[in-house]
């Protein structure tokens, strides 16, 4: 078998392992990523957060994203019946980003990836992972190309595949998400909406009427089209009959503010189907290697935490790369692990306090008061790594704020 050498060998070039490849390559690393699918691909995960601009600018890759024409966004809004909200991005507790974009993933990704291989990483597109052997001095990756399976050694090997998951389960690091399971249906569509109350600078989240963990998103692009999608628990998608674009269709038609902002709209892709996606590993690290992102620990969609807590993954990462290869001590537990658990957990908190409930009182409460609501912006805004917010600090005091909006 054919055996190559290279310094960081990256699994997957979606955000984080771009971004991880971008900021290893400023350290003068040696950088091959391998990428299963040819780009542009679809994928789910398209309204940002301001403080993944932080990462994505560090990596030096910012005028590749302003120039591609994406979606400008500076909030989110809400509604829940006749109950409405919006944060602006811009007026909240952290320093730092406060706008962003909301993008198609394809192009998006793609974005990241041409302008990582500008930097000098080598990318390997239609190539796959299928072994790993971590028992020598080195990671042992064995790589299935369409013409050969050859063997490459790196001194160190990070996994940015997102759901395809390729360490936790070559490795069996999998374990329970402690969600719920939720499923959710989603397309993109042309959304013909009228601009007269519809802020196209935000993305809207919508509540079922009468199922309050029944939420909806609907995110304007650049282009005239929105990706829309619904998110519930299986047993009650399964509800309704038909396609999923059907089915999207019908449980739409049950929210009538969503139904007229997206009264024009033509339906011109099939919507697609995703059940069980929250996901959990034994272990962010090991000899030889570490997680990124989505292949370490997802979440839910609701905040669109994703490709933020994805490009944080890189930076930590790469940063204790460069102090390991600068002849450092890193312990990846407390170096890497445990501050990348810590903002996660903050997002896990509000999550929670989405499904049961809490939260969205506190969301849609009239007599916020202005310094809460900030704090509460920037944990939206993607800012929970801010220990200086107290609600990042010490995310139990989201429940004294529930227990306040709800006397």
């Amino acid at each position: 078998m054919r055996i190559e050498h290279t310094e960081i060998l990256i699994i997957g070039a979606g955000p984080s392992g771009s971004v991880a490849a971008g900021l290893l390559r400023k350290q003068g690393r040696q950088v091959l990523i391998i990428e299963k699918e040819t780009f542009p691909r679809f994928s789910i995960g398209e309204s940002l957060l301001p403080q993944s601009m932080e990462y994505i600018e560090a990596a030096g890759f910012l005028q590749d994203v302003i120039e591609a024409g994406f979606q400008y966004k500076n909030g989110a809004a809400f509604v829940r019946g006749e109950q409405t909200t919006a944060f602006d991005f811009r007026d909240k507790f952290s320093s730092g980003w406060g706008t962003t974009y909301q993008v198609q993933r394809g192009n998006f990704d793609h974005v990241l990836a041409k302008a990582a291989a500008k930097a000098g990483a080598v990318i390997r597109y239609q190539e796959q992972v299928i072994a790993v052997d971590l028992e020598g001095d080195q990671p042992r990756i064995t790589v299935q190309s369409a013409t050969e399976t050859y063997q490459i050694n790196a001194r160190f090997l990070l996994d940015a595949s997102g759901f395809g998951r390729i360490l936790p389960r070559l490795l069996k690091l999998e374990t329970p998400s402690d969600f719920p399971v939720r499923g959710a249906y989603f397309t993109h569509i042309e959304d013909r909406i009228s601009k007269e109350g519809f802020d196209r600078n935000k993305i809207l989240i919508s509540v079922h009427p009468d199922h309050h963990d029944v939420w909806f998103w609907t995110i304007p692009f650049s282009n005239g089209r929105c990706s829309q999608g619904v998110v519930a628990k299986p047993e009650f998608l399964e509800k309704y009959q038909g396609s999923e674009t059907e089915r999207l269709q019908a449980i739409i038609a049950e929210v009538p503010t969503l139904s007229a902002v997206l009264k024009n709209a033509v339906w011109d892709t099939p919507a697609r189907q995703l059940i069980g996606y929250s996901a959990n590993v034994s272990s962010l690290h090991g000899k030889g290697f570490a997680l990124l992102g989505n292949a370490g620990e997802f979440l839910d969609p609701v905040f669109s935490s994703g490709v933020t807590i994805a490009v944080k993954s890189a930076a930590l990462a790469a940063a204790a790369i460069e102090r390991e290869f600068a002849g450092e001590a890193v312990n990846w537990q407390s170096d890497y692990a445990d501050p990348l658990k810590a903002g996660v957990d903050a997002f896990r908190a509000f999550v929670s306090s989405w499904y049961e409930g809490g939260f969205q009182d506190v969301i849609f409460h009239q007599d916020q008061s202005p310094d809460v609501r900030r704090m509460i912006s920037a944990i939206l805004a993607g800012y929970a790594w801010d220990l200086n917010n107290p609600y990042v600090a010490q995310p139990k005091r989201l429940k004294t704020l529930e227990q306040l909006c709800a006397a």
